[in-house]
């Protein structure tokens, strides 16, 4: 064989070799950024699940500015909680709830005529904490406006009567009409003497904003997974499936004869 035909398949050769290690290169190179791009993804949806974590609940600043400004009679620890019912009943329900959130009002439909009978027989007491879940979670200032309101019907004597009708209008979830304070107030119109200036001056400038916003950091600082969070003499009820308005009653009754 020629020297010239020796030459031209060695040249061959490296040609081909030079092709494979280029192949190769290249296959690391894809290799590389699909690893590279599923983990800035992975990293990416971590980031905003973390942000939503983070964010869920979350009040605006805004919202806790100004003085802590307690409704008339409340109780318990920092003044949160807001009372029905007698002190002297030998049983408490303590309830977590936000005007705007669909399972408090399914837990109000059905819980309400046993609650109202055992705290006007002086065998329980409620503790009411307000609390702003849903404006965290799907924006808007609803839960808070309306729970500032529901506070300055308790100035006026009459948080049982308006917690109701909140309720009982309250709007579909995604619909943030309670922001309206216009609305609140027309609402306070289905209860008799509570529309008054001074109820009206109480929604109209967020007197209980702040106070609003301390119990929802108390109801996330609490640990609890969502609302309503019930608790009959501090023990979860709510999360037991088998719990019934009977069975509460029942509950109640037994303490109340012990």
């Amino acid at each position: 064989m020629s020297d010239k035909n020796r030459e031209g398949k060695r040249t061959a050769r490296q040609r081909l070799a030079e092709e494979r290690e280029k192949q190769k290169s290249a296959e690391k190179r894809r290799r590389a950024l699909i690893v590279g791009g599923a983990v800035v993804a992975v990293l990416g949806l971590a980031a905003v699940i973390g942000v939503v974590a983070a964010n869920a609940g979350k009040e605006d600043d805004s919202e806790a500015s100004g003085p802590v400004v307690a409704p008339s009679g409340a109780q318990g620890k920092d003044g949160l909680a807001i009372p029905v019912g007698k002190d002297s009943a030998k049983s408490t329900l303590t309830v977590w709830e936000d005007f705007r959130c669909p399972a408090c009002k399914s837990f109000e439909t059905a819980y309400r005529p046993v609650i109202q009978e055992l705290t006007n027989a002086g065998q329980l007491k409620v503790e009411y904490h307000l609390v702003t879940l849903i404006d965290g979670n799907m924006r808007g200032s609803g839960s808070r406006n309306s729970a500032n309101a529901a506070a300055c019907a308790q100035d006026a004597g009459m948080f049982p009567a308006y917690h109701d009708v909140l309720f009982d209008n309250q709007p579909p979830e995604v619909d943030d009409a309670y922001a309206d304070n216009d609305k609140l107030i027309q609402l306070a119109g289905k209860v008799d003497g509570l529309d008054t200036p001074a109820f009206r001056a109480c929604v109209e400038d967020g007197t209980h904003n702040a106070w609003v916003a301390k119990s929802h950091q108390a109801f996330s600082k609490g640990g609890f997974s969502g609302t309503p969070t019930v608790l009959l003499d501090g023990k979860n009820i709510y999360q037991d499936r088998t719990m019934t308005p009977a069975k509460l009653k029942q509950m109640v009754q037994e303490a109340n004869q012990g």
